[in-house]
């Protein structure tokens, strides 16, 4: 198993619990800041909030990616608006039962998959960062598209409103990782951290 990005630059230590608590907080952070953060984008406008989850999941690896997911959702689900759409169409559970719920589990199912998959060195490069990153894409999509045709009826256009306005964004995010995270590597080098 090889180490993550997190883990390099920030070596386990002692205060590893202490460690871990602030990576967690500054990943719910980062999260807060892509969901309203939209860029001007054909045909919708794009949130950089699933280049971050994955982004997470490489840098921390399956374990921290997954419990800084759960400390995001567990935010939103108190009422903090830290979700793409918060405050102003709702807060708290209602909201996430909503039509991003399914999207929501997504989150966490990716970030955990392409942390498992970084910690087997998908993120050193190009085309297994790209490969990590589509499979991310798909871990959002398919619970986010099965939640919205239960809630809305499959008689409905699931894809065309859950899907493909998406697809060009998520393909420009998928190229910018693939190209970033292995550029990261060789700039930190592939130093071990110390134990």
């Amino acid at each position: 198993m090889n180490t993550t990005l997190a883990a390099t630059l920030w070596s386990p230590s002692r205060d590893s619990l202490m460690r871990q608590a602030l990576l967690a907080v500054v990943g719910t952070a980062l999260l807060t800041l892509s969901a309203k953060i939209q860029v001007p984008f054909y045909p919708v406008p794009m949130t950089l909030q699933t280049l971050v989850v994955l982004g997470l999941g490489m840098a921390y690896g399956w374990r921290l990616a997954g419990a800084t997911l759960l400390l995001y959702l567990l935010e939103g689900a108190a009422g903090l608006p830290v979700l793409a759409g918060t405050p102003e169409k709702g807060i708290g559970l209602a909201y996430m039962l909503g039509g991003t719920g399914g999207y929501l589990l997504g989150f966490v199912l990716a970030a955990t998959l392409v942390g498992y998959l970084a910690e087997r060195g998908w993120d050193r490069n190009v085309a297994t960062t790209a490969l990590a990153m589509l499979l991310g894409n798909v871990a959002i999509y398919v619970p986010g598209l099965l939640w919205l045709g239960a809630l809305y009826g499959w008689d409905k256009p699931i894809l065309e409103w859950g899907l493909t306005p998406f697809l060009l964004g998520d393909l420009t995010k998928l190229a910018l990782a693939a190209a970033v995270l292995p550029l990261c590597w060789r700039t930190v080098g592939r130093r071990s951290p110390k134990e």
